[in-house]
């Protein structure tokens, strides 16, 4: 090998690792801008308190495919400061019956009877 296709191969080797180093780099930025960006569930956990997760999951299970565009919403609203105070279950209930969603929860009656709770079921089980 003479002197001249030695140094190609010198330019060849740098240049390659120049592009590997510029691959690498651009990979690094992508995954930091990634982790900038905070998931659906990070925003609203932020914002969502007491049974409104409950109701949420409710929705989630009974409609698949509308919820998780709306939820994109109601977290683009919620970075955007549209959306300023915690949202709880009963707000968010109501916001998904207004936009067309009738969300069913299930419920249950419970009375206190000597200092237990019980419900309608269990009570009419004891009479009999």
């Amino acid at each position: 090998m003479d002197h001249a296709d030695e140094e190609l191969e010198r330019l060849k080797r740098r240049r390659l690792l120049e592009l590997q180093r510029r691959l690498l780099a651009e990979k690094e930025s992508e995954v930091a801008e990634e982790k900038e960006e905070p998931s659906w569930d990070d925003v609203l956990n932020g914002c969502l308190v007491g049974r409104a997760w409950e109701v949420l999951r409710a929705a989630r299970a009974q409609f698949p495919t509308v919820m998780p565009r709306v939820e994109e919403a109601l977290a683009e609203a919620i970075r955007a400061g549209r959306v300023k105070q915690g949202i709880d279950g009963e707000s968010l209930f109501q916001f998904l019956r207004q936009i067309g969603l009738p969300v069913r929860l299930q419920t249950s009656i419970r009375y206190k009877e000597h200092g237990e709770l019980k419900t309608i079921g269990q009570r009419l089980r004891e009479k009999q």
